[in-house]
């Protein structure tokens, strides 16, 4: 297996892709850790799944917008497995509106959950990534982070803001051996995507080249490659997941 005894901590993962993410991740042989902030039933369910496959996982509450959270699920990991060896980003949400309307609680909100919240958990692996030489970091990012998109300014900047700080992480910890990369999806059909109006849903199928809207499986694989030694060479990359939605 790509991951067999790895250590993963995947953000927002009791939901959506981020599901896709921890169950992959675990059937490649890792021990999966994933937060939750209000989805306990979910986490729980999810982390009993993981252990059912005969991998070790636990559900934490936390916050990820809170440093103080991130540290301290870092730290529950540590202590009960000894160490970290892959963080995956995905916690995220979405709170849209135009410019001209957007109130600063909504642009606060986004910015402390889907850029913030990054940023506290990559602060705090980087120690330990840096003391053992090793670790994967991988970043969910958005298509809409590279081209923008109406009426999305807070969720686009953002998402625009991990790319550049995957692309600084990649540099600051090339030295020792960790890779940092960040995997863009399009439009993804989650169960939350599923509810969109359906124009909506033909408008970005009519995007792809490949006439066909993502799974939470095409991400999910991705990330588990780029967590693995199969890709030791690749870092500081943004990797697009979207059938061709933005070229």
């Amino acid at each position: 297996m790509l991951l067999q005894s790895k250590n993963a901590i995947v953000t927002g993962g009791s939901l959506g892709i981020g599901t896709a993410i921890c169950l992959d991740l675990a059937k490649n042989g890792a021990n999966v850790a994933l937060n939750y902030r209000k989805h306990a039933d979910e986490a729980e369910a999810i982390a009993k799944q993981i252990q059912e496959m005969g991998q070790k996982s636990m559900a934490i509450k936390a916050d990820v917008s809170s440093f103080a959270d991130a540290q301290g699920m870092v730290d529950k990991v540590v202590a009960e497995w000894g160490n970290v060896d892959i963080l995956v980003c995905n916690a995220g949400i979405n709170w849209d509106g135009v410019i001209w309307k957007m109130t600063e609680e909504q642009w606060d909100t986004v910015q402390n959950i889907d850029l913030k919240g990054y940023f506290n958990y990559i602060r705090a692996v980087a120690p330990l990534f840096r003391e053992q030489k090793s670790g994967r970091i991988v970043n969910l990012t958005s298509i809409n982070g590279m081209r923008g998109k109406f009426g999305q300014s807070n969720y686009s900047a953002a998402k625009a803001g991990i790319i550049g700080l995957t692309k600084t992480v990649a540099r600051e910890l090339g030295n020792k051996g960790v890779t940092v990369n960040a995997v863009a999806p399009g439009l993804i059909m989650t169960d939350m995507m599923a509810k969109m109006p359906e124009e909506a849903k033909q408008a970005s199928l009519n995007e792809t080249v490949l006439k066909r809207l993502g799974e939470p499986d095409d991400v999910a694989s991705l990330i588990s490659f780029l967590a693995s030694d199969l890709a030791r060479h690749i870092t500081g990359e943004v990797i697009k997941v979207d059938g061709g939605q933005y070229i």
